[in-house]
């Protein structure tokens, strides 16, 4: 094990393997690979700090008359006083209080101890700043594009976090490459944090080639890449759990996305993830109330695009009656319109995308598809374990149609494709859901047209409202 004094030869030395491992990053005490002396010697020597996993809330009066005493997990920021438990604990043979919330992260304790480094910061990467260059993406922004690229760049530059509110499939990607850059010059360790394991799979391949001689680490259920000393790192929310005061800059990618929008605790993970004082750019199509509002009063600076990178308008959804949906799937049957226009994209050879409420829909749609000799069918959702493998040939065309939960709403573009929603009126899809699921249709300059159709039982308020909202960014695009 290297050791390395932090300031002159007097100082106390610590462990480069040790540095590098716990840097921006919060571990439990058992997994770490360093021997119990080790860490105590840091510890001592003030490079390695610990805190308790699980400790009890600061007591108001109530909780003090009731002798009720209540609990957060510093690991994930839960305090839902229903997601602890107790349980007689074998390493301290005590009863214990555990957080349920994060429990597949691995278990934390009251008795758990959570560990950091607090000494000094690794060197920076000294080849960074050695070139002129380190983007070779070489495509050409639009004037939208490039306004909002110089306008997040300034900003994040000089510390405010900054919004750009843009319309599906306008290039939000390439649009952050110019303050990726910046940053990465200047020696910053960078965070692009995505709703989704699909949204880090399509967009690890892009940076990667956009940025060649940057060490870039993608982080998602499963993935074997787990570099920690990568300077830019895609991450899915569940895996900044064990990262803390990591990141100088963060980009959140349709941050309007479940689970950011719904679970605080994946939230809470990105912002543990922060340095104290790093701005944010927020990237989104449907920025949820408070990004929205906060932009619109002027507090949270940001940018508009309502125009696709191509120029051409967001294909508008159609609504089509199918009645009882349901009752048709349920007897192994296609309701008449959608096998209709199912039969004509089929004549045509067009790729779709079928988008269903649920999984057990996803399967019988499939199976319903396929015995009507729908050549090429799959379906897909969140636990099928050949996920990955086919969205994959759908991309290459090897699969014609492709049925999907909602997990395929966002971060999977494939041109030419057109899609139906079966069932929109749903309460899964509401109006966020539609406007992204629309917007996987004519994103490519090459087919920037399509059907998106709706098929129903009765329209819903959420219909209605993607529909305006799409047709409210064609009207402020100029079309």
């Amino acid at each position: 094990m290297m050791l390395l004094s932090s300031k002159n030869d007097s100082s106390p030395k610590f462990s480069l393997d040790v540095q590098h491992f716990l840097y921006g990053r919060e571990y439990r005490a058992e997994e770490l690979p360093f021997s119990e002396k080790v860490i105590k010697t840091h510890i001592k020597n003030g490079y390695v700090a610990i805190r308790p996993a699980v400790e009890p809330l600061k007591e108001n009066l109530l909780d003090l008359l009731t002798g009720r005493k209540k609990w957060q997990c510093r690991r994930c920021g839960n305090r839902d006083q229903e997601a602890f438990a107790v349980c007689t604990c074998a390493r301290c043979r005590k009863k214990c209080v555990y957080c349920r919330h994060c429990l597949n992260m691995g278990i934390v304790r009251s008795c758990t101890k959570l560990v950091t480094w607090s000494g000094p910061a690794p060197k920076a990467w000294a080849s960074i700043n050695s070139v002129a260059r380190l983007c070779s993406w070489n495509g050409i922004l639009s004037a939208e594009q490039a306004a909002a690229a110089n306008a997040l760049n300034q900003a994040l530059a000089a510390g405010y976090s900054f919004l750009i509110w843009a319309v599906t499939g306008s290039g939000k990607t390439e649009i952050i490459y110019k303050a990726i850059e910046r940053s990465l010059m200047q020696g910053h360790h960078i965070l692009l944090a995505t709703p989704r394991t699909d949204v880090v799979r399509e967009l690890l391949p892009r940076i990667r080639s956009a940025f060649p001689s940057i060490t870039v680490s993608g982080l998602y259920a499963g993935s074997d890449d787990n570099d920690p000393q990568a300077q830019l790192v895609i991450s899915t929310a569940h895996q900044l759990i064990r990262f803390s005061d990591c990141f100088d800059c963060v980009f959140i990618d349709e941050v309007d996305a479940f689970p950011f929008h719904y679970d605080p605790m994946l939230e809470f993970a990105v912002r543990k993830a922060a340095k104290p004082g790093a701005p944010f750019g927020y990237l989104t199509a449907t920025p949820p109330p408070g990004l929205r509002n906060a932009y619109l009063m002027g507090s949270l600076r940001g940018i508009k695009i309502a125009r696709r990178y191509h120029g051409h308008p967001l294909p508008v959804p159609l609504f089509r009656w199918i009645g009882n949906w349901t009752r048709f799937i349920q007897h192994g049957q296609l309701p008449k319109t959608f096998h209709e226009w199912l039969m004509e994209k089929r004549k045509h050879g067009r790729q779709l995308f079928l988008f269903v409420p649920t999984v057990t829909l996803a399967r019988e749609l499939t199976e319903i598809l396929q015995k009507e000799g729908f050549e090429r069918t799959a379906g897909v959702h969140a636990e099928d374990p050949d996920r990955h493998t086919k969205v994959a040939a759908f991309r290459e065309g090897k699969i014609r149609t492709l049925v999907t939960t909602t997990i395929l709403e966002r971060g999977v573009t494939v041109p030419g494709v057109e899609v139906g929603v079966l069932g929109a009126d749903d309460p899964v899809f509401d109006a966020c859901a539609l406007v992204q699921i629309a917007g996987r249709v004519g994103r490519s300059p090459d087919y920037p047209e399509g059907d998106v159709l709706f098929f129903h039982n009765g329209k819903t308020f959420a219909m209605v409202q993607a529909r305006h909202q799409i047709e409210q960014m064609n009207k402020e695009g100029g079309f």
